[in-house]
C-alpha cells in the first residue's frame, strides 16, 4: 500500500535533513504524515545552530582584547616601560649619590674633624630620622604605590643626610678658619733676633735669683741683648697691658693671644704699643731695657697657658730647626742663675 506522498524509489520514505520535509508513519492511518515543528522547537534548533558561531565570535573578541592592544593601550604600555626604565636609572643615581655621601661622611669624621680636634658627629644625628604622622598616606592605594613610596622615602632620607652633612662641612670650614687664626696666635717664635742662640740666658724653672741670691722659681726665659734692641710680638693678639709696674717687671707689655694664650715682655726701655692695640706676629712692641728688678739689660719673656706660666722653650717651633731647638733647651736648662 502506498500513500499519496510515496517515493518512487522507496516504498517507505523517512525523515531527511533540515532542508527536506520530515515525515513519520502513522500506524492508524497507515500513512506517512508530515512532521510539523512548534515555534519553540524551531527557535531551539535555530539557537543550537547559531551557538557555535556565537561562541567563536565571543572567543575571538576576548582574544583580541586580551592580546591585541588598542592604540591608546599601546601608547600607555610604552610610557610605562619608559617610566620603569627611568626608575631603574634613578635608583642607580641614588646609589651613586649615597656612595659619594658616605665617602664625604667618612672623611669628615676620620680626617677633617681629627685634624681640627673636633668630635665626630653622632650616628643618631647622621641618620637624620624623621618621625611623626604618616608622611606618605597620599601616595597609597595606587597600582604603583609601593614603588613610589619606597623611592620617596629613599629621597627623603638622602635629603636629610645631605642637610646634616652640609652643616657639618660648614662647621669644619669654621674650624679651618679658627685653626688658621689659632696657628697665627700661638706664641711660636722667639721675641728677639737670636739666630745663633747666644742671646739665650736663663731658662724656665728653679733658678738662683741674681739679686736675692736664693733659689726662686723663674716663670719665663731671659734673653741678653743691648738696650734698644727691638722686641717682637710672638703671635697675633691684643695688648692688655703696656706700662710701668712696681712688681719687679718694670716697664712691660702683656699680649692676650686668645685660645687661652698670653705672653709677657718685661724690663723694657721703651714701649711701642698701647693698651687695646691689635698686634701681629713680628710687630715691634718695645725695646730691650733694664727697668724693674733686673741685673742687666735683657728681656724677660713669659708664656701663659690657661692663666698659668709654661716653659717658653716649648713654643719656638716656627723658627728653630730640631737641632737648634735641642741646643736651646740645653742652654736654657743648664743656666743656674736668672737675670731677674
Amino acid at each position: 500500500m502506498c500513500g499519496k506522498r510515496g517515493n518512487v524509489n522507496s516504498p517507505f520514505p523517512i525523515a531527511g535533513s533540515m532542508s527536506e520535509q520530515k515525515y513519520r508513519f502513522n500506524p492508524k492511518t497507515l500513512n506517512f504524515e508530515r512532521i510539523r515543528l512548534s515555534g519553540w522547537q524551531k527557535a531551539k534548533r535555530t539557537l543550537l545552530a547559531l551557538t557555535p558561531g556565537l561562541l567563536v565570535g565571543v572567543l575571538g573578541i576576548f582574544l583580541v582584547y586580551q592580546f591585541v592592544d588598542s592604540p591608546k593601550e599601546a601608547q600607555l604600555r610604552r610610557e610605562n616601560q619608559q617610566l620603569l626604565l627611568q626608575y631603574e636609572l634613578m635608583n642607580k643615581q641614588f646609589a651613586e649619590v649615597e656612595g659619594v655621601l658616605y665617602d664625604v661622611r667618612r672623611r669628615d669624621d676620620n680626617i677633617y674633624r681629627v685634624i681640627f680636634e673636633a668630635d665626630p658627629l653622632p650616628a643618631s644625628i647622621r641618620q637624620a630620622g624623621a618621625g611623626g604622622v604618616d608622611r606618605y598616606k597620599d601616595l597609597k592605594n595606587f597600582a604603583s604605590s609601593d614603588m613610589v613610596i619606597a623611592t620617596k622615602k629613599r629621597l627623603d632620607v638622602l635629603t636629610r643626610q645631605l642637610v646634616v652633612q652640609s652643616k657639618s662641612l660648614d662647621e669644619v670650614a669654621s674650624l679651618v678658619l679658627r685653626k688658621k687664626e689659632m696657628l697665627a696666635s700661638i706664641p711660636a717664635v722667639q721675641p728677639i733676633p737670636n739666630d745663633d742662640l747666644t742671646a739665650t740666658a736663663g731658662g724656665y724653672g728653679m733658678r738662683i735669683h741674681p739679686i736675692h741670691k736664693i733659689p726662686k722659681f723663674h716663670a719665663g726665659m731671659d734673653f741678653t741683648a743691648k738696650v734698644g734692641t727691638p722686641i717682637h710680638a710672638t703671635g697675633d693678639g691684643r695688648v692688655t697691658f703696656a706700662d710701668y709696674a712696681t712688681n719687679g717687671y718694670g716697664m712691660h707689655v702683656i699680649v692676650d693671644h686668645g685660645f687661652d694664650y698670653a705672653t709677657l715682655y718685661a724690663h723694657l726701655s721703651e714701649l711701642k704699643v698701647r693698651n687695646g692695640q691689635r698686634v701681629k706676629r713680628g710687630d715691634v712692641i718695645g725695646l730691650v731695657g733694664n727697668t724693674g728688678l733686673s741685673s742687666g739689660p735683657h728681656l724677660h719673656y713669659e708664656v701663659h697657658k690657661g692663666g698659668e706660666p709654661v716653659d717658653p722653650a716649648n713654643y719656638y717651633f716656627n723658627d728653630l730647626s730640631p737641632e737648634e731647638y735641642a741646643r736651646m733647651l740645653e742652654i736654657s736648662r743648664n743656666a743656674g742663675q736668672s737675670l731677674d
